[in-house]
């Protein structure tokens, strides 16, 4: 399905606390804080040239997450950047000064961190993400897991030393349990999804994501004309778009947000013209996107700088990852996982359709950019879906 931004805030400024969120003062912050990770490496930005010219395009650039901070997974900006700020402005609270992150691993600020204990729900990729944060400062993690999370999604959490709680039901489900549990027993929550009250957290966890998009435009001789990125909650897309749409004005891209059929809440929450809970609906394959209630300040951001919003199905994820990794000739593979390449689904699907194609301008001088979200972060899933093990499509990659 394909629908066009129609909402009354479609086209207007971010608010002030969003801009400055997504702002290039604090994406420029962003990457000093990695600058201080010992792992860090700016991940790869591929092309797909080959690819690009057969379906009548300029050129096709792909961002690979699945290379991000040895978590496989874009979420490795996000969760693990807010712990340590979280850490440092407490550890800054009880020191009565600022506290800057050349001090993480000052005997102060680890005073302060042991003391401190981070939870989150998750679906695997935040969940590793904050418990990753939360080793590297110090702090204790309690990291809660639904119904539908994977044994080995739990187990390379686990590896982090986080405390796992599993909880019956969906994602949704689970960030309601880890809210209840961490306001009894004084937990700080590190969600990637927002509600009324509270947005801080959830918005230093968007903030991470900026990160991806500066090394990006770094590498492209022009900037994209058309974006196409999966979301969940709506955090990745909504901190793509919103720090786009600042950098570039009145020249930013072409911007498409893209759903699971099966857990489409930010397609039917642009059709509704407000942030929608939608039912629960049967298991999707693309399971690091499946949430059935956006996140408030990822809609607010979308509502004005998305342009369309597309859902793809289950063989459209499946396709892609199959595709990414048998590339034409010419192009290098790509490990991506059952949500990693759903952005590029979307994009074959907008292609192959002349009403949708024509409706998004594309054509032979457009630049599509995309982000492979995640890796093989269930080798095991992969290799049933794709037919081949993770490493053996990875032994082509080109850096």
């Amino acid at each position: 399905m394909f629908l066009r931004n129609s909402t009354s805030d479609y086209r207007k400024p971010l608010v002030t606390e969003d801009a400055e969120t997504l702002g290039v003062k604090a994406a420029v912050e962003v990457e000093r804080y990695l600058s201080f990770r010992d792992n860090h490496v700016e991940t790869p930005l591929l092309g797909l040239p080959v690819l690009a010219k057969k379906i009548g395009l300029g050129a096709i650039h792909v961002k690979d997450e699945g290379h991000r901070l040895g978590l496989g997974s874009f979420k490795a900006l996000g969760g693990s950047y807010a712990v340590i700020r979280l850490v440092l402005e407490e550890a800054g609270r009880r020191l009565g000064r600022a506290v800057d992150i050349s001090e993480l691993h000052s005997a102060e600020v680890q005073a302060v961190a042991a003391t401190m204990t981070v939870a989150c729900a998750t679906d695997g990729n935040h969940g590793r993400s904050v418990a990753q944060g939360a080793q590297l400062v110090g702090a204790k993690a309690a990291i809660f897991v639904h119904a539908g999370v994977s044994d080995g999604r739990v187990a390379a959490i686990a590896r982090f030393g986080a405390e796992m709680i599993r909880v019956s039901g969906t994602y949704d489900d689970s960030v309601r349990e880890a809210a209840r549990v961490a306001t009894e027993r004084g937990w700080t929550i590190v969600s990637d999804t927002s509600w009324p009250g509270y947005e801080y957290i959830p918005g230093l966890v968007m903030q991470g994501y900026t990160a991806i998009v500066r090394e990006a435009l770094r590498k492209m001789d022009r900037p994209p004309t058309h974006v196409f990125v999966q979301s969940g909650v709506g955090g990745i897309a909504a901190a793509v778009a919103g720090h786009l749409s600042i950098v570039l004005g009145g020249d930013r891209p072409t911007f498409v947000v893209v759903d699971p059929a099966r857990a489409a809440c930010l397609f039917e929450s642009a059709r509704a013209g407000y942030a929608r809970k939608i039912d629960h609906g049967a298991p999707t394959v693309m399971a690091m996107l499946e949430c059935y209630e956006p996140s408030l300040v990822a809609w607010r951001i979308l509502s004005r700088v998305a342009d369309a919003f597309m859902t793809v199905d289950e063989d459209d994820a499946v396709t892609a990852m199959g595709t990414l990794a048998h590339p034409l000739a010419g192009d290098p593979p790509i490990v991506a996982g059952e949500s990693g390449g759903v952005g590029f689904a979307s994009l074959m699907k907008a292609a192959s359709n002349p009403v949708i194609r024509k409706e998004l301008g594309l054509d032979e001088t457009s630049r599509v950019f995309l982000i492979n979200t995640e890796g093989a972060t269930d080798p095991k899933k992969y290799k049933e879906l794709v037919g081949l093990e993770p490493a053996a499509v990875a032994s082509g990659l080109r850096p």
